[in-house]
């Protein structure tokens, strides 16, 4: 008999070079063929329809803002001053996530938090402000259904403004899931996809502010 020893049959079954079962092993976000973590391209796709639905909401008030017959129009009513001071203070919102965001990067959890809390507090503000411009319109005599114009303009802001209310959500979930460690995955990714919602959001505002605010009907 030869000296040469018998490898026996291994119960582990072996992986063939170049196998991947999709699965983050070390922790870390899978990536796509385009370079992206699957995260981070759902959150551009949903962006991506996103523009498409504000697109027809704009588009329609575009069409119909002129369609108020006798009834109150908008030379009658806005306050720019008033809506440019709330604008101000969305935009401020996004040099606050910008500054989240590189805090989450650095791993400086307490500062993440901070400025994700400094940002909602700015997101309520613009919130609060649009809920007293809605009533100061309502009192002034322009409901949902006085005409054309005022539907197509209160779906259009309200509907910004659901999308604002939505990512102050976001934010103080997060900061509440970062307090008690409850994250999972890449935290600065998380904090980032939450941010390009944010950014989107306050990017939409600035068209609609100067669609609807700053051109004359």
């Amino acid at each position: 008999m030869s000296d040469a020893t018998i490898a026996e049959p291994s119960d582990v079954e072996e992986i063939p070079a170049g196998y991947d079962d999709g699965q983050d092993h070390a922790g870390l976000p899978h990536h796509t063929s385009t370079g992206l973590s699957n995260t981070k391209l759902a959150m551009w796709l949903f962006l991506g329809s996103e523009c498409l639905l504000f697109g027809g909401l704009i588009s329609t008030y575009m069409l119909y803002r002129n369609r108020q017959a006798d009834q109150i129009g908008p030379d009658q009513l806005w306050d720019i001053p008033f809506t440019s001071a709330t604008s101000f203070v969305l935009l401020m919102s996004s040099l606050t996530m910008v500054m989240a965001v590189s805090a989450a990067k650095r791993k400086d959890e307490q500062r993440t938090k901070l400025w994700l809390t400094v940002t909602a507090l700015l997101g309520g503000l613009f919130v609060a402000g649009q809920v007293y411009e809605f009533t100061t319109f309502y009192r002034e005599g322009l409901g949902y259904t006085t005409s054309l114009f005022s539907s197509s303009f209160y779906t259009l802001t309200g509907f910004h403004g659901v999308h604002v209310a939505v990512g102050i959500i976001m934010l103080l979930s997060l900061v509440a899931m970062l307090a008690k460690g409850k994250l999972v995955g890449d935290n600065a990714e998380t904090v980032e996809m939450i941010g390009l919602y944010w950014h989107f959001v306050d990017i939409v505002w600035i068209l609609i502010f100067t669609l609807v605010y700053l051109i004359p009907a």
